[in-house]
């Protein structure tokens, strides 16, 4: 394929008006799950769990391929995959390093049973296709409405427990010793993570749902240590990754999901750059690029040295040394 055939490949635009009011129903849905992937996605990076998002798409996938088989909701069928393996996680309750080798488990056996159910369906390929892949064509206005009941409900219960659940994702130690309850914040996470994978992958597919629960959270976290305008930007760069997607995805001949994936890393990467810029103007302005502001050089040492003995006359530097005379003084 050459060049000329790429491009006509992924931007057609043929008809495009007529074809924009035909999904409708998808690009509500794409609004509603940019902005549930924005808000669940900060507390995904924030917890650490990008790991743990692939995982549940995979059980997710095998739940709507299983559906998919028997004729029943494949919504259904995600959701129930989904849940199962974030409770899953939830109550295992393992450490960074067992809970990255049980989902390294949890991941090709949800992958293989996904896989099993498809190659026994007997329908359309499409159908096959669209749970890896994505689709944005075939959102009814029932979808549509389960997944914003479902959208509102997640949104609602993190708005419920925002405070807790930001205390025990920033530091979980300080908050059991405080009397928060951990375990429970963090099993009930994992449900509403779960509902928000199956929703995802209705859309985006099961292979790439950490464009929308991953990628638009870095990127806000690269320009903003606040809370609150990482939540906005996370939002912001996950509603412009589903609805821009989804906009392309319209004029092109390939699934959703590249063009969903491109732009969220085209925004992690502008963040990146953004970031590496401000960190290096500010080195240029201190004068150093060594870390934490420690003294470049011997004077910048000397001159530390001296402000601490001077604002410590009384001898009780962090050393242990007291200040020359200070003893004599005292025995005086």
């Amino acid at each position: 394929m050459d060049w000329s055939s790429f491009v006509s490949s992924v931007f057609v635009f043929d008809d495009y008006g007529e074809l924009l009011a035909l999904v409708r129903n998808s690009l509500w849905a794409g609004a509603v799950l940019g902005l549930v992937g924005g808000v669940v996605g900060t507390f995904v990076v924030m917890r650490d769990l990008a790991f743990a998002v692939h995982g549940i798409a995979e059980l997710s996938f095998a739940g709507a391929a299983a559906a998919l088989l028997i004729g029943a909701d494949v919504i259904t069928g995600s959701l129930v995959g989904s849940v199962l393996a974030a409770l899953i996680m939830g109550f295992t309750g393992l450490h960074a390093r067992e809970g990255n080798s049980f989902v390294g488990v949890l991941m090709p056996f949800g992958l293989g049973l996904g896989i099993l159910f498809l190659s026994l369906y007997q329908g359309r390929s499409s159908n096959k296709f669209s749970l890896l892949t994505g689709q944005i064509v075939s959102v009814s206005s029932l979808q549509l409405t389960s997944m914003v009941v479902l959208s509102a409900l997640v949104l609602g219960v993190l708005v419920l427990v925002w405070r807790p659940l930001t205390f025990a994702s920033t530091d979980p130690f300080v908050a059991q010793a405080k009397g928060l309850p951990v375990r429970g914040l963090s099993i009930l996470f994992m449900v509403l993570l779960g509902i928000s994978v199956a929703l995802s992958v209705q859309i985006v597919g099961a292979l790439l749902v950490l464009a929308l629960l991953i990628t638009p959270a870095a990127a806000a976290m690269n320009l903003t240590a606040s809370p609150v305008r990482t939540v906005v930007l996370s939002v912001v760069f996950a509603e412009l990754a589903m609805v821009g997607g989804i906009l392309l995805a319209l004029g092109g001949n390939i699934p959703i999901s590249p063009y969903v994936t491109t732009i969220s890393f085209l925004l992690w990467l502008v963040s990146r750059v953004v970031r590496w810029a401000r960190e290096r103007s500010s080195s240029y302005r201190s004068g150093t690029t060594t870390p934490h502001g420690a003294p470049t050089d011997a004077g910048d040492a000397a001159a530390v040295g001296g402000t601490a003995a001077s604002s410590d006359p009384a001898g009780s530097l962090t050393d242990g040394a007291a200040v020359p005379g200070s003893a004599a003084q005292k025995r005086t």
